[in-house]
């Protein structure tokens, strides 16, 4: 599966050699589809607004548990075609700062790491 390629400092889209917008092939475009996934807030994706974590609603600014953020970020990760399991690990840091990464495993057995 192929998907445009976004800069991973910028979160932009690059331009390739010959000036066109670059692709992203797999495995990083399947990484990186599961990385826009777990970044994605609950309508934003405007042509299917039911996609999304509830950030405004459940996360941003509120308690909440680690284990409803970690099942959102997995159920985010398995939306992803191609993507067969997921796991979250998430760590706390210095009273306001979560820290983690998004482990997944494709439709080949293939292991993979997303940082959060």
């Amino acid at each position: 599966m192929h998907t445009l390629y976004l800069d991973p400092q910028s979160w932009d889209l690059v331009l390739d050699n010959g000036g066109n917008i670059a692709m992203a092939k797999d495995p990083y475009s399947k990484a990186q589809d599961v990385a826009s996934a777990a970044r994605l807030f609950a309508g934003e994706l405007y042509y299917d607004t039911e996609k999304g974590i509830p950030y405004f609603e459940e996360t941003l600014g509120r308690k909440q548990s680690f284990a409803l953020y970690r099942y959102r970020l997995v159920q985010a990760a398995l939306s992803v075609p191609g993507v067969a399991g997921a796991d979250a690990h998430i760590e706390h840091k210095d009273g306001r700062l979560l820290s983690g990464s998004l482990k997944f495993t494709d439709q080949d057995h293939k292991q993979y790491e997303v940082g959060l």
